[in-house]
């Protein structure tokens, strides 16, 4: 094997699977079987990456630096329902036999704080300058297909700016498909599934069996993936073992625990927007803005600035927003939404509806994290059908 650092290029930005560069045989992109991610772990910390990933902490799985592959949740699970989230014991010892965590990848691309300006003044002169964001370089390993699906959707919305852009071109993403949605994903009626179909690097499938280690078939979806991929040590993949991994994919499309009502959502709530479906709601929500920390696409930003005593150093600062703040729409005069109804159906219809006018697609991905984490467990599907019948009703 070539020795030295090998990801040059810094990985890749949005690649489809079987790009034109990657190793192909007959057609296809190669796939390889791997006994253990000790090696990747170690070959991309090596080159200089932080290497984040799912692990156990504080009763949680959560997104944090992984050293080694014994840092992964191996053997830990997870059961959720509305307002409900415990780790289970596993039965083997997989490393990503669950389901979406508290936290999505956005919060390393797109920081929950981050300082954008510093003013000084110095004998009357005064200086600007924009602190340099820090020089990290990302490996992120276990990306779950939806939540690779909402990377994909802030590509398109945050790109245009060079600070995300800078974070994002510089990171690795590692895919895993799906084998094992739980109780509140609902990533098929949502329009993806549980394969990684594009903007990934490398892919994983991960095979288990009681008293086994598991492996993985995993296949790369970029040439820094292909180069990442040669350098490991493997196995190719047989006909039957890639044969298995897809039929385990395909069995998790069946096994979605919720669904959006199979209507035209952005015609229906366009239809519904007097609905007394919305008081009904409104009456348990706590507008605590939970689903929007929580949410993978929510972007949701103000600014804050600040000086020192002395009025000689000013800063401005970015940090999460959600539009169930009440402050979040004022305008001169007050808010534009004043109630919590109001500010509900607004993240609903904007989620679910309008985002296709601003951006072409859903901002929903079907991760049912806002359902999990919603205190008093409001279920967005459930909301969703709800006002699919209101509207079927009256037409």
């Amino acid at each position: 094997m070539p020795s030295g650092p090998v990801l040059r290029d810094g990985g890749a930005s949005i690649l489809p699977k079987g790009d034109a560069n990657v190793a192909r045989v007959d057609g296809e992109p190669m796939a390889a079987v791997l006994t253990t991610l000790e090696p990747l772990i170690r070959l991309l910390r090596s080159d200089g990456y932080v290497v984040v990933g799912p692990t156990v902490r504080d009763g949680a799985i959560v997104l944090a630096e992984i050293e080694r592959a014994g840092d992964l949740p191996h053997g830990w699970g997870v059961s959720t329902g509305p307002g409900v989230y415990r780790i289970t014991r596993r039965e083997d010892t997989a490393a990503f036999g669950h389901s979406a965590g508290p936290q999505a990848w956005k919060r390393f691309l797109h920081p929950p704080r981050e300082q954008l300006l510093s003013v000084n003044q110095d004998g009357g002169e005064v200086r600007f300058s924009e602190p340099e964001p820090p020089d990290v370089r990302y490996a992120f390993l276990g990306v779950r297909p939806c939540d690779l699906r909402a990377i994909g959707v802030q590509d398109r919305i945050l790109g245009v700016g060079a600070r995300y852009a800078r974070r994002r071109e510089r990171a690795f993403l590692i895919a895993v498909n799906c084998t094992e949605p739980s109780a509140t994903c609902f990533c098929v009626s949502a329009g993806g599934g549980p394969a990684a179909e594009e903007g990934f690097d490398l892919v994983l499938t991960e095979l288990t069996e009681p008293d086994s280690d598991p492996r993985y078939v995993a296949s790369a979806g970029s040439p820094a993936g292909q180069r990442v991929l040669d350098e490991l040590p493997h196995e190719s993949a047989d006909a039957g073992l890639e044969a298995l991994a897809g039929e385990l994919v395909s069995a998790a499309a069946g096994r979605m625990g919720r669904a959006l009502p199979e209507v035209d959502l952005r015609v229906m709530l366009e239809s519904t927007l007097e609905a007394d479906r919305w008081n009904d709601v409104a009456s348990r929500c706590l507008a605590c803005g939970n689903c929007t920390m929580a949410c993978p696409t929510c972007f949701c930003t103000s600014v804050t600035d600040t000086t020192d005593l002395t009025g000689d150093h000013a800063e401005r600062w970015q940090h999460w927003a959600s539009c169930y703040e009440t402050d979040y729409s004022y305008l001169h005069g007050g808010p534009v939404r004043p109630t919590i109804r109001s500010r509900y159906r607004q993240w609903l219809t904007h989620k679910l509806g309008t985002w296709h006018d601003q951006f072409g697609e859903s901002g929903c991905v079907g991760c049912g994290r806002c359902i999990v984490w919603c205190p008093v467990g409001i279920d967005i599907t459930e909301e969703a059908t709800a006002l699919a019948s209101v509207w079927t009703d009256s037409t």
